[in-house]
């Protein structure tokens, strides 16, 4: 599981507003639930596979080296 270190779920909650969706439309766009999304987006963790499953609906990069620097 990843932590939302600094701001992940901020992240994935603008690029979600910025598109127009409710977590409703990205729940059934990435196939993760909506309770998932909203605790994501209240700062907790996810595992990879979610991230990924969100960032591909977003159509955002994901960048694995960057989560690694902050957590040293």
């Amino acid at each position: 599981m990843i932590a939302n270190s600094s701001g992940l779920g901020g992240a994935i909650r603008a690029a979600r507003i910025k598109r127009g969706w409710s977590q409703t439309d990205l729940a059934q766009r990435s196939g993760v639930s909506r309770p998932t999304i909203a605790r994501l987006e209240a700062g907790h963790g996810v595992s990879t596979s979610t991230l990924l499953k969100l960032a591909t609906a977003l159509d955002l990069e994901v960048d694995l080296t960057s989560l690694q620097q902050h957590s040293n």
